[in-house]
Order: C-alpha cells, then sequence, then structure tokens
C-alpha cells in the first residue's frame, strides 16, 4: 500500500523533518501578547469570556492541561499540520486525482515557512485550518454524506466557530452545500444537529455568564471599527444617540485600529465598548446602508493585500511574513499573564530561545518557502473550472468566504489568509480530477 503511495510518503517525511527543526530551533514555542495568554488563562478557568475570543481553543489547551507543557501545545499543532496534507491528499486521491498531482496539492500548506511559524504559536489558528479541513473533507468523502460523516462534519465545524467566530457562516455554507446538492434530508438534519447543538449549548452557557444569548462579544464594535475606514456623517445622517460615533479626526492605517485606541470615538464614551457595541453595531449598519460602495471598496482593497508579491505590511508597525529571527525575549506582560503561563508551563517564560543550528536553517529556508501573493490568486483561480458540476464547489467557496469575511466584519490580516491556502488547494486539485472520474468528483 505504501508503494501506490511512496510519492506523498517522501513529501510528508521531509515536511515532518522541518515541523521536528522548527521545535528544535525555537524554544518552548511562540507565545504571543495578548492573544496567548488570554486562551491559557480561559483554558485554566474554562468560561465563555466577554470579547471576540469563544472558548474553542481554550477548550483544546485544557486537554492537554495535564502535559504542564507549551512544546507538548505546538507539538500536537505540529501534527495537525500534516494532518491537513494527509487529509487534502485522501481526498484528491480517492477522487481519482493522480498521486503527483494530489501530493503537489499539499506543498504549499506542508512546506510554507509561514505555515511551520503559525503551528508553532500557541494561537488558535492552526487548530481552526485543521478543524474546517476536516469538515470539509468529511462532507466531500462520498456523493451522498453518511450519519458517521455529517456527525464528523457538524462537530469540527462547529469547534472551528468556536476557535473563531468566522467559522460559523462556513458551517452555514456546509449546510446550503448539502442542501443544493440535495443529498436528502437525513445527512442534511445529522450535520445540522451535529453542528448547531454544540454553539446552542456554547451560547446557553453564555447566557448564563454574561447575561446575552451569544458566542462572543465585541462583534458590534469590531463592524463599527470597520466603518471607520470609510464612513461620513453628513452621508450616513445616523440617529441622534449615533452621533457620538462619527469619526472624530482619529486617523488609524488599519481599521482594527480603530477598535484599540482610546482616542477612537467609540473608546472615549462611557462605557467604552463593552457598554455600546449594540450602538455601535447600529451606527456601523447605517454606514453600510448609506455607502454601500464605499464599504465594498474598502472590503476589495483590503483583500486585495492578500496578492502582492512582497507582503504589504498592515497595520505599518507590523511583520507581515519572514518571521524566524534570533531568540526573543518575554514581552512584559502584567502580572495575571505571567501568572496564567506559569500554571500552564512551569518551565515557559513568554520568550524563546534560538537554537543553533536549525533556528538559523529556518531564517534562511523561510524566504523562498514563501507562497507569494500571484501565487495563491493562481491557485484560487484553477479551482474555478470545478465549480461546474460542483466538483470544487465546497472548498472553493469556503477558501473564498475565509479570504472575504475577516475582512469585511473588521479588517485583513496575513494571518488570517493562511487558511484560505489548503482549501484553495483542494479546490484547485479537484478541477483537474481526470474526466472518467468528475461524476464521482461531483
Amino acid at each position: 500500500m505504501i508503494a501506490r503511495h511512496r510519492l506523498f510518503v517522501v513529501v510528508l517525511l521531509f515536511a515532518a523533518a522541518l515541523r521536528i527543526v522548527t521545535m528544535l530551533g525555537y524554544r518552548p514555542g511562540r507565545i504571543y501578547w495578548y492573544d496567548t495568554y488570554t486562551y491559557i488563562q480561559l483554558a485554566l478557568d474554562l468560561r465563555p469570556r466577554m470579547d471576540l475570543n469563544p472558548s474553542g481553543y481554550p477548550f483544546l489547551l485544557r486537554l492537554l492541561l495535564p502535559f504542564h507543557s507549551v512544546p507538548v501545545v505546538v507539538g500536537v499543532q505540529h501534527l495537525m499540520g500534516l494532518g491537513v496534507g494527509v487529509m487534502i491528499y485522501g481526498l484528491l486521491r480517492r477522487k481519482g486525482l493522480p498521486s503527483w498531482g494530489a501530493a503537489l496539492a499539499t506543498v504549499p500548506g506542508l512546506f510554507d515557512a509561514s505555515f511551520l511559524r503559525l503551528e508553532h504559536a500557541v494561537l488558535g489558528d492552526e487548530f481552526f485550518i485543521f478543524l474546517v479541513v476536516a469538515g470539509v473533507v468529511a462532507l466531500m468523502r462520498s456523493p451522498t454524506p453518511t450519519i458517521l460523516t455529517g456527525t464528523v462534519a457538524g462537530l469540527c465545524l462547529a469547534w472551528a466557530a468556536l476557535t473563531r467566530t468566522v467559522g460559523l457562516p462556513i458551517l452555514l455554507l456546509a449546510l446550503a452545500y448539502l442542501a443544493v446538492r440535495r443529498v436528502g434530508w437525513r445527512p442534511l438534519a445529522v450535520t445540522a444537529l451535529a453542528g448547531l447543538l454544540p454553539l446552542t449549548l456554547y451560547a446557553t452557557w453564555y447566557r448564563s455568564e454574561h447575561g446575552s444569548f451569544r458566542l462572543v462579544a465585541g462583534d458590534g464594535a469590531a463592524l463599527w471599527a470597520r466603518s471607520m475606514t470609510f464612513a461620513k456623517c453628513d452621508r450616513i445622517k445616523p440617529p441622534p444617540a449615533e452621533l457620538p460615533l462619527c469619526p472624530n479626526g482619529t486617523w488609524k492605517d488599519a481599521a482594527e485600529g480603530y477598535f484599540w485606541a482610546p482616542e477612537a470615538s467609540l473608546n472615549r464614551m462611557p462605557g467604552g465598548r463593552e457598554k455600546n457595541e449594540a450602538l455601535a453595531r447600529s451606527f456601523a449598519l447605517h454606514a453600510i446602508a448609506a455607502q454601500p460602495f464605499d464599504y465594498l471598496r474598502t472590503v476589495a482593497g483590503d483583500v486585495s493585500l492578500a496578492f502582492p508579491w512582497t507582503p504589504v505590511a498592515h497595520p505599518a508597525r507590523t511583520t507581515p511574513a519572514f518571521g524566524f529571527a534570533g531568540s526573543r525575549a518575554p514581552d512584559p506582560v502584567p502580572p495575571w499573564a505571567s501568572s496564567a503561563l506559569r500554571a500552564y508551563d512551569p518551565g515557559a517564560t513568554g520568550g524563546d530561545e534560538a537554537a543553533e543550528p536549525y533556528a538559523g536553517f529556518l531564517r534562511v529556508y523561510q524566504y523562498p518557502a514563501y507562497l507569494r501573493g500571484p501565487y495563491l490568486a493562481a491557485i484560487i483561480l484553477l479551482g474555478l473550472p470545478g465549480l461546474r458540476r460542483g466538483r470544487s464547489l465546497l472548498p472553493w467557496v469556503t477558501a473564498t468566504a475565509l479570504l472575504v469575511l475577516p475582512v469585511a466584519v473588521l479588517d485583513f490580516d496575513h494571518r488570517y489568509v493562511l487558511p484560505v491556502i489548503p482549501l484553495a488547494c483542494l479546490a484547485a486539485g479537484l478541477a483537474f480530477v481526470p474526466s472518467k472520474d468528475r461524476a464521482a468528483a461531483a
């Protein structure tokens, strides 16, 4: 059996070796202020939090808590990265793509240095990628999902939605895909139940903690921040209660800056973001309704940042790629953050140690091993022919949604582009399934 897949076995072994080098080169793992500390604190005291991060990733950290080890966490995430490649290869071979074509579709996700860095960080992104790809692959294994594959897909996409809220529309897209494909009521019902029941239970838990039936807080403030990049109140003519939310002269080079800036109009209101979120959402919706073309132009402009040859820093203070560097000292953090990290892993300091020669190799490797924007655009375009007969419909639409939706509701981030890549590669591979197998691939 291995002989039939020897090319992919070689690819997978090289990809695994890169991940071993990453773990040897940077110890214990990448720990970021503020997200990593928040995730760890929630894992120690598992409950819904009133911010933009639901508790899906802290659930995973809680499962790994008995090891009290950041290296174990990032090691599991590196295995997830390999697992994504295995799932894509397996589905494409099942649909009839030659071994070399299926292996080629896994190369960007397995070898791009950005994925190595993401898997090595205590962040929820790699877990999110793994869950979304697993959900999509489960639904596409056969023309009609079974009860088992529908359940797996629903649970994976539900957990993805609890890891990043953009996973919720992905779950709804998957259910719409099943409905359009007319797979029958039973697979659709099973997938919907497996996907929506965990979200309902979590929202009920959130209401018991914070008094409202929802998954997260802050989405209204995020959409308001998005509106600050184009809003003109002389055109919006907002209700009197919303006038204090108009642009106040504060300028940021990225929409997310308005969310955090103390001088932004929302944050200057009594109670700030938390107390005025409904008002902020209402203002943003009024702004979009009054200036729809300005909104679309702003979103399209930020989405286009995914495609230049040289990564664009957005915001300007960030490093958009090539992040493997020398040893990094711990960030200055408040006592609660350092206490949480010590409780989760007594040996972690918040910095990382670059160990040679492994770190030096990665610093050189990351420059050629980066999927440039035009190549990403080409991969997305390659999936278009597969939309005929629905061969690549689900992964292609999912990839496109993951590219556009984060920008539409807040801002562009190069980190948020990475989930697009494996799904776009899967869609491109399905578009090239030999014609004799197209019926099976549909």
